[in-house]
């Protein structure tokens, strides 16, 4: 099923007489959401809203006059409908074979895309799974003892999470943030879900691990750069009592999802005394360095493919501004 959101498919169904699979390739439209879908397979039309477009195959490409679309602006008038505005819109007409052209160079970068964005999903993939083996059953291969979390590796303590760190809470956010850096605001402010801006004040002057201590980012694991803000809705480590490895804790933290452990009267809050209990099974300090070093170099092929990604649909944006205002012209063989 095709329909206005975000989503390429929505879903599925089992009623063939709702089919459509005539007249392809055609561009699906959301009025309300103004999100534009090529489309070149049989599909159900998903909800009210969704506007199927079939241009005039002796005028137009129908993957160029996708890539117009893209191109065209449509402001945003919340959940209103936008097909009217879209009429009312215009796109260039180059010659047939110009279009066929442009649309093979767009789709190019696009595919390119795609494939950055396949190789991000399954390593992600790969991460979890990884997780998920090495913070139950170690590197070593050991054999398995049963504990009153479950079954750890032989030499791994079960412990609870007051026993590795004290944590307190950060204070108010610095009223002069600012969400870019700049030398006169080079200070990250921490919030539960990462940095939320700069500021000139310090509150710490090391790297440290915080939690989200509130709402929606609730025991989310962040570490810190060298001088930072932390606000008062995240946690950080104020002792570390064990010396552990930071990246580590920060990884099998993640994992544990805190905030199943969070108070669920109204919304979602840890505390000290909450997360203190956690238990965890926590392997030797050379072996949190090894766990460590092996989920970090996946987490680098996640970030060399995002920066890629990053970059192509930069690339992308461009071309298709440049392509269709006739900035840059393609040959024509």
């Amino acid at each position: 099923m095709i329909d206005q959101g975000q989503s390429f498919i929505a879903g599925y169904c089992d009623d063939p007489s709702r089919v459509i699979d005539f007249a392809l390739p055609v561009i699906i439209f959301g009025d309300h959401t103004r999100a534009f879908k090529y489309v070149d397979f049989p599909f159900v039309l998903g909800a009210d809203g969704t506007k199927v477009l079939k241009p005039d195959p002796e005028q137009f490409d129908a993957r160029y006059f996708y890539f117009a679309m893209l191109a065209l602006d449509i402001p945003n008038r919340g959940y209103n409908r936008h097909f009217k505005i879209l009429r009312e819109r215009s796109i260039p007409k180059p010659p047939l074979p110009e279009q066929q052209r442009i649309a093979q160079v767009l789709s190019t970068v696009q595919e390119a895309i795609a494939q950055q964005e396949r190789l991000i999903r399954t390593t992600t993939e790969l991460k979890q799974a990884l997780m998920q083996k090495l913070f139950t059953e170690g590197l070593r291969g050991e054999a398995l003892k049963e504990t009153e979390i479950g079954r750890v590796p032989e030499s791994w303590e079960v412990v609870e999470l007051g026993d590795v760190f004290k944590f307190t809470s950060g204070k108010p956010k610095p009223k002069d943030t600012t969400l870019t850096r700049s030398g006169e605001r080079p200070i990250p402010v921490y919030g539960g879900n990462g940095i939320m801006g700069y500021t000139a004040e310090l509150l710490l002057d090391h790297t440290t691990l915080i939690l989200g201590r509130v709402g929606e980012y609730c025991g989310c694991a962040h570490l810190t750069e060298p001088k930072a803000w932390i606000t008062d809705n995240a946690l950080y480590v104020k002792e570390d009592k064990l010396k552990p490895n930071y990246e580590y804790l920060r990884e099998h933290l993640d994992h544990l999802d805190l905030n199943q452990y969070s108070n669920k009267m109204g919304q979602p809050l840890i505390t000290q005394g909450i997360i203190g209990k956690v238990k965890f099974g926590l392997p030797t300090r050379k072996e949190q360095d090894e766990i460590a070093t092996a989920l970090k170099a996946v987490e680098n092929r996640i970030h060399v493919a995002e920066l890629k990604r990053n970059a192509l649909r930069d690339l992308f944006r461009t071309l298709l501004h440049e392509l269709m205002t006739g900035k840059v012209r393609v040959n024509i063989d």
